[in-house]
């Protein structure tokens, strides 16, 4: 009786493992995390967002702002705004300096979407984020980082 027990228990152990794995997206399955890959990787099958991205997106050029000022900050302050004018910054695969990581010193898609790497290769949609919402601006549109500017968010102000 106690074998049929321990039997009917593994059973039910592989049925809500394999529960879990089939309702689990793609890019929690895949054991090899997703990696920045810049925005240019985006272009071909993006072309109308990605040409509206860098035509009019100041993101896009984000780098260029805080050079202009890098003469007026310590290293350590020019660095804190590699966080949000650069893509990935302090993450697995994300921008460390402008010579190494030259793909991903401005604030790209990558920043509001996730790291890309899986969805390029999968060209699945949840392997990317999709939507985003006011909250996910405010990582880096926060008060207390651009209250002089008088920033209103704009879920759409990334140029799509």
């Amino acid at each position: 009786m106690k074998v049929n027990k321990r039997a009917n228990q593994a059973k039910g152990l592989v049925y809500m493992m394999f529960f879990i794995f089939v309702s689990t997206p793609v890019w929690a399955q895949n054991p090899k995390p997703s990696g920045y890959v810049g925005s240019d990787a985006c272009q071909d099958c993006h072309e109308t967002e990605y040409e509206n991205f860098k035509t009019y997106a100041k993101k896009a050029h984000s780098y260029e702002s805080i050079k202009v000022m890098k003469k007026g900050l310590t290293e350590a302050e020019f660095r804190k705004c590699f966080e949000c004018h650069t893509t990935g910054y302090k993450k697995p695969g994300g921008f460390r300096s402008e010579q190494e990581t030259p793909n991903l010193k401005n604030a790209g898609c990558e920043v509001c979407h996730g790291p890309g790497s899986l969805h390029v290769e999968t060209n699945e949609p949840e392997d990317i984020i999709g939507s985003m919402t006011a909250k996910d601006c405010e990582v880096c549109h926060s008060a207390e980082r651009v209250g002089a500017f008088h920033y209103k968010p704009l879920i759409h102000g990334g140029a799509h």
